[in-house]
């Protein structure tokens, strides 16, 4: 199907800190593609720059055929490009069916059919029973639901999804699996970040592997839990990607 984002010699550097160093990958639309590393290998960073939260300092990034290098946020969202927080930024005094309600609000210019849009996609999530609810109320597990549903309010073409397994148990990340399944399964393309890898490696097509700002490798999910300088650098010697 081709290319849905194209990340071309992603460079940022924080005054003398070389946070990303040259990387460069694709997301093919349709596809999930997961992005792994230690902590503070950049890879926050990375999603910051392809959603355009601040400037890359050289490299490209080229979304659905556009090159959105310069973009402001807001226009590579209404572009469809949707993203979450590693901490859910929810608008706590707001109700759950409000605060998605905002996002769906990026294609839409009337409130009601925002709402109607809202109620739809909670109940995508698994989140109406709490549409009255204000989000200080939400539990952790509802809070990263929130988050991806107001993302897909945006009707993205693209989500970014930073660790919305953290903080999770075993069920509650199953049933984050099969929302991300069903959300790829309705033509979404995703591209996560995640530390639990039994997780990445369940869901992905792609896992690209980021240590120190840099693209270590990028392969399928065998071929990456099976490379020697991703069990050094990420995993640990001894470690089966498979089973953390």
């Amino acid at each position: 199907m081709g290319a849905l984002l194209e990340v071309r010699n992603a460079t940022k550097y924080f005054g003398g800190l070389k946070a990303n160093e040259d990387i460069s990958f694709e997301a093919e639309a349709g596809s999930i593609v997961g992005i792994v590393g230690p902590n503070g290998a950049g890879k926050t960073t990375l999603f910051n720059s392809i959603s355009r939260t601040h400037p890359l300092t050289s490299g490209q990034i080229i979304f659905n055929g556009e090159d959105v290098t310069k973009r402001k946020p807001f226009e590579v969202c209404k572009l469809g490009m949707g993203r979450t927080y590693q901490i859910p930024q929810a608008m706590e005094d707001m109700t759950t069916l409000e605060n998605i309600m905002v996002g769906a609000l990026c294609h839409r210019s009337s409130v009601k059919a925002a709402e109607e849009r809202a109620k739809e996609i909670s109940e995508f999530c698994d989140l109406s029973e709490f549409n009255n609810a204000t989000a200080s109320s939400l539990n952790v597990m509802q809070k990263k639901r929130l988050e991806i549903a107001r993302a897909l309010a945006g009707d993205p073409k693209l989500l970014l999804l930073d660790e919305t397994m953290a903080g999770l148990n075993g069920i509650e990340r199953t049933n984050a699996i099969n929302l991300i399944r069903k959300i790829n399964a309705n033509g979404i393309t995703i591209l996560m970040i995640e530390h639990v890898m039994k997780v990445v490696m369940s869901v992905s097509e792609k896992v690209v592997v980021i240590v120190s700002g840099r693209k270590l490798m990028e392969g399928n999910p065998n071929e990456v839990t099976s490379n020697p300088e991703v069990i050094n650098a990420y995993l640990g010697g001894g470690h089966n990607a498979g089973c953390q």
